[in-house]
């Protein structure tokens, strides 16, 4: 299954930042697996009730890192199986990234973060990924803090808001073919989250995987270079084909705070050549 590869990848990469130690391997300890035990617990229940109501006590015990890694960890994971069961439905937008990157990293060597931005097509299909699945739907609550008018509605000061990205991303007034996968759309830069306007002209961002404005997810960077670099990786590395080859991939949602793949994403991958240098210089590599 790659969401156990991919949330053990995800979680090693931020408990590096976070407590400056692996807790992936075969010599793994008790206490990491207890560790990764409750990241998974928190984010299954934390949408059985108002999160608003037990997070405050979670952040003074465990402080930031215990929400860098549980937000980090999942939805990371998210992300890039929903971006790869997507590219295994579309062997064209497979088809062009992997060109992509030959034309402009090669075989020589992995790509790194210094690389992503000569990248647009990769970024493309993780900005596309983000629109069709949002891996927060619903974003994370906000509280009003004045009396205000949204699209017609009152709303008083100190409400709860939701707001229902998933709707939003999908709503044909505001995108072309809105439920088809076309990571083209991106190439515009009117289209992304940087255009001057954040809305392709309409005056609003209508693109909101992370929310937008001061209250923005402060994870916006590390999650887009995580991605970014690991699916860039995938994509050098392998050659990927859906283990039922007549048979798409099932796109089927899960429930959840993310919104996790329902059906687990079973892939076939064959090494591609970039794979020898990359083991050699794993072999000739000194860890401390």
């Amino acid at each position: 299954m790659m969401k156990s590869l991919l949330s053990s990848l995800t979680f090693n990469i931020i408990m590096r930042m976070v407590a400056g130690k692996r807790y992936f391997g075969d010599d793994i300890s008790e206490e990491s697996r207890r560790f990764r035990k409750i990241i998974e617990d928190s984010t299954k229940y934390a949408g059985a009730a108002n999160a608003a109501d037990y997070l405050p006590r979670v952040l003074s015990w465990f402080g930031m890192g215990y929400e860098l890694e549980e937000i980090g960890t999942d939805t990371s994971s998210v992300i890039l199986e929903w971006a790869m069961s997507n590219f295994l439905n579309h062997p064209d937008v497979l088809k062009k990234a992997r060109a992509e990157f030959g034309d402009e990293i090669g075989q020589k060597r992995l790509v790194d973060e210094t690389d992503l931005h000569k990248l647009p097509y990769l970024q493309s299909i993780i900005s596309e990924t983000l629109r069709f699945y949002p891996a927060t739907p619903m974003l994370l609550p906000h509280l009003s803090s004045t009396d205000c008018t949204i699209g017609g509605y009152d709303i008083p000061r100190g409400i709860i808001l939701l707001v229902n990205a998933w709707a939003i991303h999908r709503d044909p007034m505001l995108w072309d073919e809105a439920e088809s996968f076309k990571p083209e759309r991106f190439m515009n830069k009117s289209n992304n989250r940087e255009g001057d306007d954040g809305g392709g002209g309409d005056g609003f961002n209508k693109h909101m995987p992370f929310g937008l404005g001061r209250r923005a997810c402060p994870r916006i960077g590390l999650a887009q270079r995580v991605v970014g670099v690991t699916l860039g990786c995938l994509i050098q590395c392998f050659d990927w084909e859906r283990v039922m080859e007549d048979e798409d991939i099932d796109m089927s949602e899960g429930k959840g705070v993310t919104m996790p793949k329902l059906v687990l994403l079973k892939a076939m991958c064959k090494a591609g050549p970039i794979m020898n240098t990359v083991l050699s210089e794993f072999a000739n590599a000194t860890y401390y």
